[in-house]
């Protein structure tokens, strides 16, 4: 049973979002530059369009495939300094060294030396970058886990990483200017210093004024070269994982296609400006391309990002995302008017427009990642900013390799001549119709996959809740669970309470005795734990060891609940059948529909073979939300088509089964799991708890048999609001719960048999210590 609570943290000191803010600066100025000086390639030192096009996309092809080791080692990193800090320290000295070094160009050296020059440096400063970026990014994920609160966040940082773009451009007016500068290159070579520095100083200010704690202690994998070697496979798990969350992958595929269609034209605008609409003149030209740039990012700063927030707030990010990029397609088709020979001023009027789409979009979907990280941990069990951060960068940066080999081609095909002093009208007339029909085409397909994107404000404070409860943490403003819960009945006044008062004047040694007795007297059913210490959920268990656990188990109860089919818990069927013991079998339903079938087969094949008395389809799956309740009940129809002659069913909280008449109606019986702990329950009224819960279960259950397939107490971790794990406590419960189910003849599964370690990841301490038997196999 995962557990669950709300967040009550999230607010993040302003002083800390201008320093994660200023980082932003950094990670934007470096690429606004760097789009910039790169003019230069082609109008002073003569790189063609493939050349230009092959220093974009190896460089940056390089640095996506990076990301995903960086992602790795930033979230696996044991330091007293914690995951992120030193990375972003250590890559902004690399960022300020590289670039100024990378634009140490001279004509005279010839294209081809330039060339290798410039592509070996790129990849030097591609690796300060990810050494940078991926640990910077985590950091902004990692800052808030208030569903606004991360909009703000990003917004903030947004606001100011657009400076950059308000500044840049006038490097444009720099580098035209005679009397400063002899010719581009010269220009250049000595901006990219003041750059470096400045963008270097900037970088490094997250890793000093962002706190984080010590992870010395984490238990996290190795990264040293043996284990990041070994790490590929982990990545690999990681990249499925992540993909296989549909809001995720719209995210990441939606951002692909509106910032990379964006980068594939957005170096036309200069040679738009100079060749269309100045044909070629310098004269009065060289304010024009800084204008275009410095008052879109101005407006954008000023305007749009402030606007976007706000929208998020009262529409939802999916709503303010699709309005915000229909605003900007609107944008790129008055660029296309707008854009006048002799009157460049026009433009202008198309810039708030245009501004709404690359200025929504990291605002809004950097927050949306936040929210899927939740998702994956409730997943996965485990915190990976650094690994969804580098999967989703990696996607935009190998979109931007892509885009940038994608703009030489352009360049060569519609006959752009570099260091020509006039192009031809009909070389213009298709610049301009890619300038804006690329971006327009990526943005409504971007619109279009985004459509049915499904995370809303309430899904991801219930995520939050999810998580929140897994550890331990409390909060008096929100339930745990989905509307059901039965402290929202208490609060309503229907839930009938009651000490259980025998158990509260017995001592420390009555209740281990009386612990003892109601287990030797034999329980109905426990639910049964295969993994030993050194393994986890999806190991592979061997025949040996089902057979000593159940030789353990077998003289204190009738029944087992399995809860796989597959990675050896088959086995366990028929090896409790030789114990004497009746089986309730599950196949573990998730979103993985090729090991969904496996389950099924193998489940079908023992229950043909005599091994399983009860069938169950699926654990928890709804409460996690991997699959619709229809996808589950197809399951579930193909078992019971299969099996006629046995009990089929399905497990899940109670409180999942109170709005689904469609699914107990496809149920043979219903299997249902209690937990007074998750509730918050304090031990003294937990007997009560169980009594309500079995009352409002059997208000919807169509007059079906109920089965508790799951109810326990911890022994030891995390307290949830009044209720405490401890030894004692375990024994009472376990000891008032089979009294109340054998007074009520209530068929209860006691959760349950082993401890099991592995389990410290999904719930943490609470989470393992959930048996009657420790995990050394003793009897606690």
């Amino acid at each position: 049973m995962s557990n669950t609570t709300s967040s009550s943290s999230g607010k993040v000191p302003m002083g800390q979002k201008i320093a994660f803010g200023l980082g932003m600066l950094a990670n934007q100025m470096f690429p606004a530059a760097l789009g910039i000086f790169t003019v230069v390639l082609v109008e002073q030192l003569g790189f063609s369009g493939l050349l230009l096009g092959l220093t974009y996309f190896i460089p940056k092809f390089y640095d996506a495939l990076f990301d995903l080791i960086m992602g790795y080692v930033s979230d696996n990193t044991k330091s007293k300094w914690g995951r992120r800090r030193q990375y972003v320290l250590a890559g902004a000295i690399i960022l300020g060294i590289s670039f100024a070094l990378m634009w140490q160009l001279y004509a005279e050296n010839g294209v081809t030396y330039n060339f290798w020059y410039f592509l070996v440096i790129s990849l030097i400063f591609y690796s300060g970058l990810t050494i940078f970026s991926i640990p910077y990014v985590a950091m902004g994920y990692e800052m808030s886990d208030d569903f606004h609160e991360r909009t703000n966040i990003m917004a903030t940082s947004q606001l100011i990483g657009q400076l950059a773009w308000v500044v840049a451009p006038w490097f444009w007016v720099i580098m035209a200017d005679k009397s400063l500068f002899p010719s581009g290159d010269v220009a250049v070579r000595t901006l990219a210093v003041y750059v470096a520095i400045g963008c270097a100083i900037l970088a490094a200010i997250p890793a000093f004024f962002i706190p984080s704690k010590s992870t010395l202690n984490e238990d996290y994998s190795p990264i040293d070269l043996k284990g990041i070697l070994g790490s590929f496979g982990e990545i690999k798990e990681g990249l499925k994982a992540s993909i296989e969350i549909k809001p995720f992958r719209k995210i990441c595929i939606a951002t692909f296609l509106i910032f990379n269609a964006f980068q594939t034209t957005a170096a036309f605008s200069y040679f738009i400006i100079k060749y269309y609409l100045f044909k070629g003149n310098e004269d009065g030209f060289g304010l024009w391309p800084t204008l275009f740039g410095c008052v879109g990012a101005i407006i954008t700063t000023v305007v749009v990002i402030p606007i976007v927030a706000r929208m998020s707030k009262t529409m939802g990010k999916k709503k303010a995302f699709l309005l915000s990029q229909g605003i900007s397609v609107i944008g790129y088709i008055l660029l296309f008017v707008l854009f006048v020979p002799g009157k460049p001023y026009l433009f202008l009027f198309a810039l708030p427009f245009f501004s709404f789409g690359i200025g929504s979009l990291f605002t809004l979907m950097m927050s949306m990642t936040s929210d899927v990280i939740d998702i994956d941990e409730l997943n996965t069990g485990k915190r990976r900013e650094g690994s969804l951060g580098a999967i989703y960068w990696w996607m935009v940066k190998f979109g931007t390799a892509v885009a940038g080999l994608l703009s030489g081609l352009i360049l060569s095909l519609v006959a752009f001549q570099s260091n020509a002093a006039t192009q031809t009208d009909e070389t213009m007339f298709w610049l301009r119709i890619f300038f804006v029909g690329v971006p327009i085409l990526g943005t409504l397909s971007a619109i279009w996959v985004m459509r049915n994107y499904d995370i809303d404000e309430a899904k991801a404070r219930a995520v939050r809740d999810l998580l929140d409860k897994r550890k331990g943490k409390t909060s008096a403003q929100s339930s745990a669970y989905l509307p059901g819960k039965l402290v929202s009945l208490l609060k309503n006044g229907s839930l009938n309470t009651a000490i259980d008062n025998e158990l509260n004047t017995q001592s420390a040694s009555e209740i281990n005795t009386l612990h003892s007795e109601v287990l030797n007297a034999g329980i109905h059913g426990l639910c049964f734990s295969p993994y030993t210490e050194i393994q986890k959920a999806g190991d592979s268990i061997s025949s040996d060891q089902i057979k000593r656990r159940l030789d353990i188990i077998a003289p204190y109860t009738k029944w087992i609940r399995t809860f796989s089919c597959t990675e050896g818990n088959e086995l366990i069927p028929n090896l409790a059948k030789q114990n004497g013991l009746k089986t309730i079998v599950g196949a573990w339903i998730s979103d993985d529909k090729a090991r969904n079938d496996k389950e099924i087969e193998n489940l079908i094949q023992l229950a043909n073979a005599g091994s399983v008395d009860i069938a169950v389809v699926g654990n928890e799956v709804l409460h996690r939300n991997e699959i619709s309740e229809q996808e589950l009940i197809i399951y579930i129809k193909r078992v019971k088509e299969a099996l006629p002659n046995i009990q089929v069913g399905y497990v899940d909280a109670y409180y999942q089964f109170l709005d689904r008449p469609n699914l107990i109606s496809n149920c043979d019986l219903l299997l249902v799991n209690f937990y007074p702990f998750w509730e918050g329950a304090s031990i003294d009224y937990t007997t009560s708890y169980l009594q309500n819960m079995m009352e409002v279960t059997q208000n919807v259950a169509q007059g079906k048999k109920i089965i508790i397939s799951e109810t326990g107490w911890p022994s030891k971790g995390e307290k949830v609001e009044r209720a405490i794990p401890s030894e004692i406590n375990a024994k009472k419960y376990f000891i008032s719960s089979q009294k109340w189910a054998k007074n009520n003849t209530i068929d209860l599964f006691h959760f349950s048999s082993f401890d099991e370690s592995w389990k410290s990841t999904q719930e943490g301490e609470v989470g393992t210590s959930w048996g009657l038997w420790d995990k050394n196999e003793n009897l606690k």
